[in-house]
């Protein structure tokens, strides 16, 4: 159960986790302890929040069918109009 749970730590046994407790509560002494895991609780469910919200952002963007490449070369011809129209009063203040 330990070595699935740990799996990065595959020689971890019972011995060596009551050895990391002990000097955790040591440490933290007993007041803080349930502070920080309530804390990494909380910071770990907000973290699962946004990555369903980053999942379900990304499916609703695939299955969208807009067509953004026409309204990307509007703008952009906008945007080239509104230039010519700036160079063309430049030249008209500079007489």
């Amino acid at each position: 159960m330990t070595n699935a749970i740990i799996g990065f730590l595959p020689n971890l046994g019972m011995p060596e986790i009551i050895i990391i407790l002990v000097a955790m509560l040591l440490l933290f002494g007993g007041k803080k302890l349930p502070e920080l895991a309530r804390g990494l609780g909380k910071g770990l469910r907000q973290f699962k929040e946004e990555v369903h919200s980053v999942k379900s952002d990304v499916t609703d963007a695939m299955d969208d069918d807009t067509d953004y490449s026409a309204t990307s070369s509007t703008d952009n011809t906008q945007a080239s109009d509104t230039t010519e129209n700036a160079d063309e009063n430049k030249g008209a203040d500079a007489v």
